[in-house]
């Protein structure tokens, strides 16, 4: 399993601190996963991510299934998109700036329409099939400053594991047997620090590894001196889905559809953590943490929009959680360059990797329902104007196993993440409005969401009302008889921390990023 605190596990009862450590990183790791802002095609990115009561457009495929009833004849959409990402850090008094570009198809789809049937209250159907990107995961962090706090290190998330018991509870030698010093790896990353030096034995009686042991010391966290730290975080990935999705029309009033979803995550994160102690025995020491997470899901939506009249809409859409099965490797490697000359000579490497971990579990995303409403300015003709409610219920989220090798430890695990979900996060209702106009061939687009924090506490130093988030969109589009182009642009910002190792409140520094996102889209369909 990742990311466990101590890795030695010699000497250290106390596995709950364990399993409530893991826990909250994997309610964490839900969030992220499923923490949507923005999706459709350009069209409905212009007007705010609005697609609950509008019809007629490749977005309800994964939207509102229903607005495929609007179709009367086929059509083919792709959406190239550009991600865009630019962070300012706060760490230790110092601000660093780090930006990020990516590119990728944001959109690809086809919609069948069928044949109208005049004579039928059943006018007509459509049925699509569409690849979209609900998620971007591509981010990069760089925050660095000086740390005058000596027990602010990430070497201090190991000592008090080796340490607990007293002195020669954990011996030299459990260490030297999990260090392959002619491969540099390690089963355990205390064996990894060990191997660099950055972890040393107490030595007592004849002065061997049977007999040496805790307390286990660093020279420079025992000299107290200051160091700079340098903290980087580069992640890449996607949530995307494929979906397929039917839609029928009643009496050119009643819309209603269904769909069915694959999503695919994939989530590649690299943080590392950089220590340079200021006239230490060591130049600098690190570690860095790598985790990739892939998960295959399926889920379902139904859809119904109404129109009472011509000129006015309502629609709804509800989605079931979409039930995932993941697998992570989690792989930490440590490297160590010592100042000191006999440090040098004696130091047999400079990197040391831990052996990997492989973790499978299971993950069930946020039950989601949407309500809205659109209002056609002269009977269509004009434009429009539009607002969606969005309920996202975060603390439905679930996250379980069967890796463990007790049913009481799977449900420990289940019921500890339920826990961490439930005293982390908060159901939410996103509001988003936006407008069309028309002029001729030309529409203008426009719109804003409001998204509130999912956050019920205060976590990494960040204010919980601070991660909320307000989004801007606007669009240009030209549709004809035989094709359409769109072209949207959105932004929003939100605030991010990060706590790169976790220590007593006091020891343990963040890294407070204020985010700004953009993306630009431009979907283009034809009609066939």
């Amino acid at each position: 399993m990742k990311r466990l605190l101590a890795g030695l596990l010699l000497a250290l009862p106390t596995s709950s601190l364990l399993a409530q450590g893991s826990a909250a990183e994997y309610a964490d790791d839900a969030f992220r996963y499923n923490d949507f802002v923005l999706q459709g095609s350009a069209r409905f990115r212009g007007v705010g991510g609005n697609q609950t009561s509008l019809g007629g457009d490749a977005s309800n495929i994964a939207g509102n299934p229903a607005g495929l009833g609007f179709y009367n004849r086929s059509e083919f959409t792709l959406s190239p998109s550009l991600n865009l990402s630019s962070n300012r850090s706060a760490f230790l008094g110092s601000n660093t700036d780090a930006n990020k570009t990516n590119f990728n198809i944001g959109q690809a789809s086809l919609v069948f329409a069928g044949q109208s049937s005049p004579n039928s209250r059943w006018r007509r159907s459509a049925f699509g099939v569409s690849y979209s990107q609900s998620l971007n995961f591509s981010n990069n962090i760089d925050a660095q400053g000086r740390n005058n706090n000596p027990n602010s290190t990430f070497l201090n998330e190991y000592l008090p594991g080796l340490n607990n018991g007293g002195p020669q509870s954990v011996r030299e030698a459990a260490l030297d047997a999990d260090f392959n010093a002619d491969l540099n790896t390690a089963r355990t990353p205390e064996a990894a620090l060990y191997g660099l030096f950055l972890l040393n034995a107490t030595a007592y009686g004849n002065n061997t590894i049977e007999s040496n042991g805790s307390p286990f010391f660093n020279d420079d966290l025992d000299a107290g001196v200051a160091r700079n730290q340098r903290v980087t975080a580069n992640r890449i990935g996607a949530n995307s889905q494929w979906t397929f999705a039917y839609g029928a029309n009643f009496d050119d009033k009643l819309y209603i559809g269904a769909s069915a979803n694959i999503s695919r995550i994939r989530y590649d994160s690299e943080i590392t953590v950089q220590e340079s102690p200021i006239n230490g025995v060591f130049d600098t020491y690190g570690r860095t943490n790598n985790l990739l997470v892939t998960g295959t899901g399926f889920g379902l939506k139904v859809g119904a929009i109404y129109r009472p009249v011509q000129s006015f809409q309502l629609g709804f859409d509800m989605a079931s959680p979409t039930f995932y099965s993941m697998r992570e490797t989690f792989q930490q490697s440590f490297s160590a360059f010592g100042r000191d000359p006999g440090l040098i000579s004696a130091m047999g490497t400079n990197n040391v990797d831990v052996d990997a971990n492989d973790f499978d579990y299971s993950m069930s995303s946020p039950f989601r329902a949407s309500g809205g409403f659109t209002y056609f300015l002269g009977e269509g003709k004009l434009g429009f104007i539009t607002a969606t409610a969005d309920y996202v219920g975060y603390g439905s989220m679930r996250v379980g196993t069967d890796a463990f090798g007790t049913s009481q430890g799977n449900t420990d695990f289940r019921n500890d993440v339920t826990s961490e979900v439930q005293n982390t996060y908060q159901n939410v209702v996103n509001v988003r409005a936006g407008a069309e106009i028309r002029a001729s061939l030309l529409r203008l687009r426009a719109g804003v969401a409001y998204l509130p924090s999912a956050y019920r506490i205060d976590l990494d130093r960040v204010n919980r009302e601070d991660r909320s988030r307000i989004l801007f969109s606007a669009g240009i589009g030209a549709r004809t008889e035989r094709f359409s182009v769109d072209l949207s642009g959105s932004f929003y910002g939100q605030t991010m921390g990060l706590s790169p190792y976790i220590l007593s409140d006091a020891d343990t520094p963040t890294v407070t990023t204020t985010a700004q996102r953009a993306n630009a889209m431009l979907s283009v369909g034809l009609f066939f």
